[in-house]
């Protein structure tokens, strides 16, 4: 047997991203994904999702054998026993999550070798509306600013580069700065 050198650059296999991004070049549809999720009521403010199974690559993946359980909980002072973080923190935890892997694999794709990354978020909401006291203010955050800490061997002009690009192409940064029509209906 001999040993496969892969080509890695920040814990990426560049190789096969490149493999990834030929085969759905070839075949589009290979890039439609369903995610799902279940999220259930536990108590007052309280909820846990089960993440499992997704659509990709023309099938349906089950190669997570045990699902993924996050959970949601309220501060205190929004009536909650504060046991997990609430929905929109869980926001904030998903646009960073996206934003880096959209940082990292796009650097090492380029050749820049990331030391540290991390990205300070903090979201701006009102409450009045979610409490029902109007309808004239925005229910969810009105403003998310996102701070990001890159310590690489990238120039100045390749991290702003970078970052113009991760705006322009992060899935979660797009659904929070443009509309995602949500069809809701009851079983």
């Amino acid at each position: 047997m001999r040993n496969v050198v892969h080509n890695t650059k920040n814990g990426v296999n560049v190789d096969l991203l490149r493999e990834t991004i030929d085969v759905v070049k070839k075949d589009p549809e290979k890039a439609l994904f369903k995610f799902r999720a279940k999220t259930k009521w536990v108590e007052a403010g309280r909820s846990k999702t089960e993440i499992k199974d997704f659509y990709g690559v023309k099938e349906e993946n089950k190669s997570r054998t045990k699902p993924f359980i996050i959970e949601g909980d309220e501060p205190e002072v929004l009536l909650g026993n504060n046991i997990a973080p609430n929905a929109v923190e869980m926001i904030l935890h998903a646009l960073g999550s996206c934003l880096t892997v959209g940082f990292v694999y796009n650097a090492s794709v380029i050749g820049i070798n990331i030391n540290s990354l991390t990205f300070d978020l903090e979201g701006e909401m009102d409450l009045h509306s979610f409490l029902g006291l109007t309808d004239e203010i925005r229910p969810g955050y009105r403003m998310i600013n996102a701070k990001i800490n890159i310590d690489s061997d990238g120039s100045k002009e390749q991290i702003q580069e970078l970052m113009e690009h991760v705006k322009k192409t992060s899935p979660v940064l797009d659904m929070l700065t443009n509309s995602v029509p949500v069809k809701m209906q009851i079983a």
